[in-house]
C-alpha cells in the first residue's frame, strides 16, 4: 500500500549538495535565471520564461498544487549558495498501483556536474522508502540523451521508446520510457553505479 501522506508532506530531502524543499514566492528570481533558457526549457512540456511574471505564475500553480495536496515538486537548492536551481517531483502518483512518474529541470549552469543524479537518487529513495512505491517511471525526449543517462545512473531501465508520444513546441516527440522497481532497487543503484 501506497503511503500518500508521506509524500502529500513533502519533506525536505537532503544529499550532500542539495535540500530538495518546497517553493515559495521568494524563489522566484532564481527561477526565472533559469527558466527563460530556451535550452533548458527545448526538451520539457512548458515554454521558456519571458519575464518574472511567467516564473511568479509557475509559482502560484506549484503553491496551489501543495495546498491541494496535488503531485507537485520540490526546488533543487545548491546548498553552497542557498539558490534555486532546479525542480524535481512527481507528475503523477497511482495509489492503486504504487506507482508514480517523476519530472525535472535543471539550470543550464549546472549541467554535466552530477546534480541531477544526486537529486533523483533522492526522490527515488524517498519514493520506494517512506512511501512505498512499487515502480517509478521518467520520460525523456529521445533528442535529449544526457537525461536518460541520469536515469541510467540511478538504477532505471530502459522499457522502450513511445512513438510521437507528446506534443511538444509544435512537434510530435518521441520519448524513451525508464523504470525502476522496488525490488531493483539495489546498494548500487542507491549510489548511482
Amino acid at each position: 500500500m501506497i503511503y500518500a501522506d508521506s509524500y502529500l508532506y513533502m519533506p525536505d530531502l537532503n544529499t550532500p549538495r542539495l535540500c530538495l524543499r518546497k517553493l515559495t514566492m521568494h524563489d522566484a528570481p532564481d527561477i526565472y535565471h533559469y527558466s527563460r533558457d530556451t535550452e533548458v526549457a527545448r526538451h520539457v512540456l512548458w515554454e521558456a520564461h519571458r519575464s518574472i511574471s511567467d516564473s511568479r505564475a509557475y509559482l502560484r500553480y506549484m503553491l496551489r498544487r501543495y495546498r491541494n495536496h496535488e503531485p507537485a515538486s520540490w526546488g533543487i537548492e545548491y546548498k553552497q549558495t542557498g539558490e534555486i536551481i532546479g525542480t524535481i517531483g512527481f507528475m503523477w502518483i497511482q495509489s492503486d498501483n504504487s506507482a508514480a512518474e517523476v519530472g525535472y529541470s535543471l539550470s543550464r549552469d549546472y549541467w554535466n556536474q552530477g546534480i541531477m543524479t544526486e537529486a533523483l537518487q533522492a526522490v527515488i529513495a524517498h519514493g520506494f522508502g517512506s512511501m512505498n512505491l512499487n515502480r517509478i517511471e521518467a520520460q525523456h525526449e529521445t533528442t535529449n540523451p544526457a537525461s536518460g543517462a541520469v536515469m541510467r545512473k540511478c538504477g532505471m531501465q530502459k522499457e522502450g521508446t513511445l512513438r510521437q508520444r507528446l506534443y511538444n513546441k509544435g512537434r510530435y516527440v518521441d520519448v524513451d520510457l525508464y523504470a525502476i522497481l522496488r525490488r531493483d532497487y539495489t546498494p548500487q543503484a542507491r549510489r548511482g553505479q
